[in-house]
């Protein structure tokens, strides 16, 4: 358990966490949500001991382990799997446990071959990776991840995800990815004004109560500045008479009793809108059996699809198989060692690559770097788009070498956004956003006017955006036209569901393809039966809240105005109704979480099902 008690964090004059108090439970794992600068992992930091508190305590009971993703990368041991052996705890009978270390590797994305290597011989993504299996091995009481999925590919996501789900002890989360960290909590903890608030449940319930409170405290507000209008002006025109005069004291009195409810900090999000150029064709781009390969080692070899003018294709597969190339050959930067890429003519597209950031000016201002991308665009124009990526006033004026990867990003996205055109290309846009503007940024795709091919690795991107994919899986590239649930339904990650029951329905049916289709078909319509009635109960569950919370809203208009009236019977009548809805919303939300996690389940055993299936 660990409780956090009235802690205060600052640095210089900006106040971060102010009277911060919170407790995690046994078993209870939890989100921490806020935007970028918050506060998230500087409160990992001073939990681990890494800085010291202004105020307040941290406590946990006496030898109670905590586990964290550690940044520094340095290692002792000479091979892979005796590094990551070193965290796993002392075996009371002496038996081998490094069976749990190599489950862990593996699911990482470290596949044996890497076993017997030096750690310092790995990139620097795999000494990250092997890092976080170091984290997970050592089962600690409470774990502390930020960003875990950083230098994960997708299938390695997939993998951490139900790790983490079916973890026993404490956990608390950073992470962008809503749907990476909804899938594994039973809490969302949320930074906010510097305040900390926990709830049970999802992020999002974390997020509707936050803005329905606020919108109360903004009527109240309103409300009270009404009154306080009223009296000041009662007070101005009768302070000179004699026979008011105990009136316009009693009025003052009452004033300085009461207060004044501060307006709240407007809380800057990212605005994504992009600019889209007409294109009067069906199809975009066609790409016939390309290939391409450094040395004798192909990359891509006999891909074709065809790119049309309203697609949404994701280009999904592990980390280092070909993605960022292929996205390079559709933007003309690579040419292609066989086939080609056609594109059509009035193409305008627009590239939002990992390695783009480099090219951006470093003695340039972030105002001139806009400006130079379009020579016609005005200064004011400019400073708008600044405004737009919360580069706002004199953060305009930065010079793009001082600039974080994440800010220089913003930059490149800036640059985007203003420049017309009707194919995005995308490699890993949501790197460095946070959850509000990652939403931002799917809801802006899904409306752009033109075509979209991004590379992603995460599912809450593809189930969001993707209606066909690029996959590379299983040393081949492929085109499937579908959803990524299709996907995963009709054909499913190679690399998935290799072991135990799984693997033996697979080698029995490896040499029967025929039996295999008929029964992944059995299986899909099984799954389709079962989960289609609890999809069905949690969609109602989700509109009768969003009705509720509607009526809750409406009465906690009501009731702001019957406070700023002193009208007492009303504020009692409608306080009323207001905690009445928020306990039937409470009651729902609890019972959204259990069908959300029946339905969850069965999926997941659906799932293991259709990838043991050859």
């Amino acid at each position: 358990m660990l409780k956090v008690t009235g802690l205060n964090k600052s640095y210089g004059s900006q106040d971060l966490l102010d009277d911060v108090s919170f407790v995690l439970n046994p078993g209870e794992k939890a989100g921490l949500v806020g935007r970028n600068g918050a506060g998230k992992t500087t409160l990992f930091r001073l939990i681990l001991g890494q800085e010291k508190p202004d105020g307040g305590s941290i406590s946990v009971p006496r030898n109670y382990r905590v586990g964290y993703l550690s940044q520094h990368i340095g290692f002792t041991e000479g091979t892979v799997l005796k590094e990551a052996c070193v965290s796993l705890p002392p075996s009371e009978d002496g038996v081998d446990e490094s069976y749990k270390a190599k489950r862990i590797l593996t699911g990482l994305g470290l596949d044996s071959d890497t076993f017997e290597l030096d750690p310092r011989s790995l990139s620097g993504g795999y000494q990250v990776r092997l890092n976080l299996a170091k984290a997970l091995a050592s089962e600690p009481n409470l774990l502390l991840l930020d960003e875990p999925t950083n230098y994960l590919d997708i299938l390695s996501i997939r993998w951490l995800k139900r790790f983490l789900a079916d973890w026993r002890g404490e956990l608390l989360l950073i992470t962008h990815d809503r749907d990476f960290m909804d899938s594994c909590i039973t809490h969302t903890i949320g930074i906010h004004r510097r305040k900390v608030r926990k709830v049970h449940g999802p992020t999002q319930r974390f997020y509707s109560q936050i803005l329905q409170e606020e919108e109360v405290y903004e009527q109240t507000r309103l409300n009270d500045e009404k009154k306080r209008k009223e009296v000041e002006r009662f007070i101005n025109r009768f302070r000179a008479q004699a026979t008011r005069a105990s009136a316009v004291q009693s009025r003052i009195k009452a004033l300085e009793r009461e207060g004044r409810l501060e307006r709240l900090e407007e809380v800057r999000e990212l605005d994504f809108e992009f600019s889209a150029a007409p294109f009067p064709g069906k199809t975009l781009m066609n790409i016939d059996s390309l290939a391409f390969g450094f040395d004798a080692a192909p990359l891509i070899k006999g891909l074709s699809f065809s790119v049309g003018k309203k697609d949404r294709i994701a280009v999904i597969g592990k980390n280092g198989k070909g993605k960022t190339t292929l996205l390079n050959l559709l933007a003309g930067e690579l040419a292609p060692t066989g086939g080609a890429v056609s594109r059509s003519q009035g193409v305008k597209s627009g590239y939002f690559g990992q390695t783009n950031i480099n090219r951006l000016d470093l003695k340039k201002t972030i105002e001139e770097e806009l400006i130079s991308a379009h020579p016609d665009f005005s200064r004011s124009a400019a400073r708008r788009a600044c405004g737009v990526m919360m580069f706002d006033d004199d953060n305009a004026l930065k010079k793009i070498d001082v600039l974080s990867g994440g800010e220089r990003s913003r930059v490149l996205l800036a640059k985007l956004l203003l420049t017309p055109a009707n194919l995005l290309l995308l490699d890993e846009p949501t790197n460095h956003l946070d959850m509000e503007s990652i939403d931002s940024l799917i809801e802006a795709l899904t409306v752009f006017d033109g075509a979209v091919v991004v590379v992603t690795h995460s599912e809450m991107m593809l189930e969001a955006l993707a209606t066909k994919l690029v996959v590379f899986d299983g040393g081949r590239q492929s085109f499937f036209d579908g959803t990524y649930r299709d996907f995963l339904d009709r054909v499913g990650w190679e690399d998935e569901g290799l072991g135990g029951r799984a693997a033996s329905v697979k080698a029995g049916r490896q040499g029967n393809k025929k039996e295999a289709r008929k029964l992944r078909a059995e299986i899909v319509n099984e799954r389709v039966k079962t989960l289609g009635p609890l999809k069905t109960r949690i969609t109602k569950l989700e509109e009768e809240i969003t009705g509720l919370e509607g009526d809750a809203e409406r009465v906690s208009h009501e009731l702001a105005g019957a406070s700023g009236a002193g009208d007492g019977e009303a504020i009692t009548r409608f306080s009323k109704s207001f905690h009445e809805f928020r306990a039937r919303i409470d009651a729902l939300f609890d019972e959204l979480e259990r069908a959300t996690l029946e339905h969850d389940t069965r999926a997941r055993e659906f799932d293991l099902r259709l990838e043991g299936i050859g």
